[in-house]
């Protein structure tokens, strides 16, 4: 049947014109609008409240889905997310990342648009090939056919069928006013575009997804048009209708009740939702979408996207195992927390450590009276294990510190066991840890983000702990020089053939723990390094990793991730106390950890900062090499002030 073929009069539908629709009907093709305008949140309670309303409620005819102890997960990283800012992947990382996406078990990843650009066909070219899922399905993207031609001369549908996927997304308006002024076609039109495009896309056995674009902003000014446009979309074979948010400016109750009576309209089809995050609510209006009676939610991984992103699936997928009961990708969860850094170190976005389950912050705790409860009854402060998504619980040592923050510290460190904590040297020794914190705190550190510093703090308070390495001597010199840039012909050089250069120089004398024979270091060497660099920094760090790598191969995959500076008092002019954060990053590890020093010597600062970054290094790697064996209880600790 040609594509632009009206429907038949045997298939009971009656095309109207733009006055019906702009009618509040309260009967359109059959399908009674439940309700045109959500009702308000009070009156909802209310009714919520009411056992004879859930009563009824329960006895009206509900979407199958509803009931259904499963949630599909469709993924738009490598298209809705790359639109964000700045973030751009390669045909490499859209490959990489759909392996990785499939691995985690998402059952639906979107490859793009094909023909939208030379790297998504070259994405859907090598998918063909290269990519072989074991769960999920590979979508393409596209439109509905363009208005006035016919399906089969559209090359946008050509494309997506080139791109042999099994199911393909076209996006559709469903908002009047984004079909008058923007695709700039009759009402009548757009019905038959949606109805024919998927109509043409299931001849070539396509499971065909249906974008409903604007469709809550449609249906807020025009319910009848935009459940018209749906109904176009099931006459036509649609297998999912997916309602989108796309200005993300709907609440979670306008989501729910919209949704709710889509559902109950289409009692036998899948619904599903797509929000934007513009006001903060795409994961709590996703979630309200699912409540109402959706069954697949489309997202994107750390709610990468547009403006301000799209539903964050990190959120979504826990939330909807552990709080909703539905199985989403099973015992997979607990490498949420990989994924979601291992996507940021792909897309070279920053971590957040605020992030909701995955985040760094997500499971820490920071004062003492939530510490103390936390080491009683770990649900005290949390909501779930941390280690269902594959995330930690941290306790920050910090000045609201009590002693259960430094006690569970030294846990992880292994250096104290709970027999002896009831010990008096053991307890001296905490408390005067805890001092030094809130001491050192005053003066203007902050240890919430160094880990490192606080273990190291820790570990020097034993006699039994030697340093791998001294700085015994170091030096910078920095300075402008006038070189020449060029010569003239005679030889002679003016003003305008001399430039300013900024040198700087490190010198570092170190006394070093070291070893022949590879083994445990034990004999104590003395080196002497220079480097050049663009800065102190700079020369200071590249003249340390030249002296430590002679003797500690392994700090060669040691670098500098991280400089952050912070003027602490700044009523003191020059004369402030600078405080250095230095975050390093081990290539071969994959470990991440920071140092921080104050000092009002920026330089003095920045080079003990280093220090402490690399002897942790080497107390990562050689744990058992810098603590001599202690038969006894612990002698008096090492005076902290």
């Amino acid at each position: 049947m040609p594509c632009t073929t009206k429907p038949s009069n045997k298939d009971n539908i009656k095309l109207q014109n733009r006055k019906r629709w702009k009618i509040n009907s309260q009967n359109f093709y059959g399908l009674p609008v439940v309700e045109r305008r959500p009702v308000r949140s009070s009156i909802k309670r209310t009714k919520l409240r009411d056992a004879s309303y859930r009563t009824k409620m329960n006895r009206q005819q509900e979407n199958p889905y509803l009931r259904i102890n499963q949630v599909d997960i469709y993924d738009t990283t490598l298209r809705d997310g790359a639109q964000g800012g700045n973030i751009s992947f390669t045909v490499i990382d859209k490959l990489r990342i759909s392996r990785a996406l499939d691995d985690f078990g998402i059952q639906y990843i979107e490859g793009g648009w094909p023909g939208s650009n030379p790297k998504d066909v070259e994405f859907f070219k090598r998918a063909k090939q290269e990519l072989h899922f074991h769960r999920a399905k590979l979508v393409a993207f596209g439109s509905t056919r363009r208005k006035g031609i016919r399906c089969e001369e559209d090359a946008n549908l050509r494309l997506l069928l080139e791109a042999e996927t099994p199911t393909v997304t076209i996006v559709a308006k469903s908002w009047e006013k984004q079909v008058l002024k923007v695709l700039g076609v009759s009402l009548e039109e757009n019905l038959l575009m949606i109805e024919e495009s998927v109509r043409y896309l299931k001849q070539f056995d396509r499971e065909v997804m249906i974008d409903a674009e604007h469709f809550f902003d449609g249906y807020k000014q025009n319910a009848s048009y935009a459940l018209a446009c749906l109904d176009a979309a099931v006459r036509g074979g649609a297998d999912v209708l997916v309602l989108c948010d796309t200005n993300g400016g709907r609440l979670p109750w306008e989501i729910y009740e919209i949704t709710k009576s889509v559902a109950n309209h289409f009692t036998n089809q899948r619904i599903g939702i797509h929000c934007h995050n513009d006001m903060e609510l795409a994961v709590s209006n996703s979630l309200s979408a699912v409540y109402a009676g959706a069954s697949l939610v489309q997202g994107t991984m750390n709610g990468y996207g547009e403006r301000t992103g799209n539903a964050n699936l990190i959120s979504i997928i826990p939330t909807l195992q552990l709080k909703m009961n539905y199985n989403v990708v099973g015992s997979k969860l607990s490498s949420l927390t990989e994924l979601s850094r291992w996507m940021d170190e792909v897309t070279n976005v920053p971590h957040q450590p605020s992030r909701p389950y995955v985040g760094d912050c997500a499971f820490a705790h920071k004062g003492g009276l939530h510490v103390a409860a936390i080491l009683k009854d770990e649900h005290s402060y949390q909501h779930i294990d941390p280690s269902l998504v594959g995330n930690r619980r941290r306790m920050l040592i910090s000045e609201l510190s009590g002693r259960g923050n430094i006690i569970d510290k030294m846990k992880q460190m292994g250096i104290v066991k709970e027999s002896q904590l009831q010990d008096s040297e053991w307890k001296r020794r905490i408390q005067k840890i805890l001092e030094q914190v809130k001491y050192l705190e005053n003066k203007g550190y902050t240890f919430e983000g160094a880990e490192a510093s606080v273990e190291l703090m820790i570990r020097r308070t034993f006699n039994n702990y030697r340093s791998p390495f001294e700085l015994l001597d170091f030096t910078v010199l920095t300075g402008n020089k006038r070189v020449a840039s060029n010569e003239t012909l005679n030889g002679t050089f003016s003003n305008e053939h001399f430039r300013s250069e900024s040198i700087t120089q490190a010198t570092v004398k170190l006394g070093i723990l070291a070893s022949s024979s590879g083994a445990c270091p034990i004999e104590r060497t003395v080196c002497f390094e220079a480097a050049e660099g663009n800065g102190p920094l700079n020369a200071v760090n590249l003249a340390l990793k030249k002296a430590l790598v002679r003797v500690h191969a392994p700090l060669e995959h040691v670098n500098l991730q991280d400089y952050k500076v912070r003027i602490l008092d700044n009523e003191s002019a020059t004369a402030a106390i600078t405080r250095v954060m230095v975050e390093f990053y081990d290539s071969e590890t994959k470990r991440v950890w920071s140092t921080i020093f104050a000092h009002p010597n920026i330089i003095v600062a920045s080079v003990q900062a280093l220090m402490d970054g690399f002897e942790y290094a080497l107390l990562l790697r050689l744990p058992d090499c810098f603590v001599v064996p202690e038969q006894e209880s612990p002698k008096s600790p090492i005076p902290l002030s």
